[in-house]
């Protein structure tokens, strides 16, 4: 049985997400994180990224993790998510409609000013991993969205991996101008409607304790806390 969920960028980063269930027992997770780390370490990669429930805090401390913050995980089953009546537009970068490069500027533009702590990577490096995490036919799950033909927001809904039916969204925003408008609801609720329709039948978020306009539109979507767990980071 996995205790982990392992996203690897070459040798750039691991990313390792603890999947918690009440029939595993703490030295069996430690057990597994240790030899995480030590493939890890062996491996030279560059850094590893954590979500682990904090009671390893103190463990993972006296390892050389440092503690980035805190994320709290919403769900939803999305059998009973509707197609929504509104007066945006939403386009896949698969159609062709606008370039990677410009698709990239808008991400960089959606994500600025966030209230998430977690360190930001690069661009460039952002748009080269999702290839290397949704695969080969990524611009499928690109979206972005436009309001009175000016754009208004980006989703990226997918199959978690390893799954066959936890939808996620890799990332999701709004352009600065645009928010406070009700236009993240939106936007989120259609990303819903999208996970259904990739054959997702529960949706699991995840944003910083401290990000108060993410948790809003999580429950004003219908989505019920479900997890907190703690961000930790090592560097080689």
């Amino acid at each position: 049985m996995n205790k982990f969920n392992i996203i690897k960028n070459k040798q750039e980063y691991w990313l390792v997400d603890q999947i918690k269930k009440e029939d595993i027992s703490t030295e069996l997770y430690i057990r597994e994180l240790t030899d995480i780390l030590g493939n890890w370490s062996r491996l030279e990669i560059g850094y590893l990224s954590l979500l682990m429930d904090e009671q390893y805090e103190s463990w993972l401390l006296e390892r050389n993790f440092g503690k980035i913050s805190s994320i709290v995980e919403y769900t939803r089953d999305l059998e009973e998510v509707q197609n929504t009546d509104n007066q945006m537009v939403s386009h896949s970068l698969a159609e062709g409609l606008i370039e990677d490069h410009e698709y990239a500027k808008l991400y960089e533009l959606c994500r600025s000013g966030s209230a998430n702590k977690n360190t930001k990577q690069p661009i460039a490096q952002v748009m080269s991993s999702l290839e290397n995490e949704l695969g080969s036919e990524w611009r499928k799950h690109c979206y972005y969205f436009l309001k009175d033909g000016a754009f208004a927001g980006i989703s990226i809904p997918h199959i978690e991996m390893g799954t066959k039916n936890e939808g996620r969204l890799f990332y999701f925003g709004v352009v600065p101008e645009l928010r406070g408008q009700g236009i993240g609801a939106q936007i989120h609720q259609v990303s819903m409607q999208l996970l259904k329709n990739f054959q997702a039948t529960y949706y699991v978020g995840s944003t910083d304790v401290n990000n108060t306009n993410m948790i809003k539109i999580f429950e004003k979507n219908g989505c019920q806390l479900r997890d907190k767990k703690g961000i930790y980071k090592i560097v080689r």
